[in-house]
């Protein structure tokens, strides 16, 4: 037994079946910061003040900040440069990681200042 639907409820069906599917897609593929933290993780910033971005483009990359803390993947730019533009962002870097090695403190004050 064949059911046959209405033109415009099939459109309808497969609209919202459609929707549906980028909303779980999109929940799913979707990082927080924990899981930036855990994943493709280059550069790590502690800052001296929390900040109230959650998201913050700086340096050529997509940071993702959770209190005192943002995290970011690999960019083309010097690990300098792109602390130095998260600090306009966001505000003073206290420390600050590129692949797990440390700003020395010479460029770190250059980086707030």
């Amino acid at each position: 037994m064949t059911i046959s639907l209405p033109r415009m409820s099939r459109v309808g069906a497969l609209s919202v079946a459609l929707a549906w599917t980028l909303a779980a897609f999109t929940a799913v593929l979707t990082p927080t910061p924990a899981e930036a933290r855990s994943s493709k993780v280059f550069y790590t910033a502690e800052l001296v003040q929390p900040t109230e971005e959650s998201r913050a483009i700086a340096g050529g990359v997509a940071w993702s900040c959770k209190g005192t803390t943002c995290v970011a993947a690999k960019g083309n730019s010097r690990p300098m440069r792109v602390c130095r533009e998260l600090q306009r962002e966001v505000g003073s870097v206290a420390t600050f990681t590129a692949k797990g090695k440390a700003l020395a403190e010479d460029k770190l004050a250059k980086c707030n200042g």
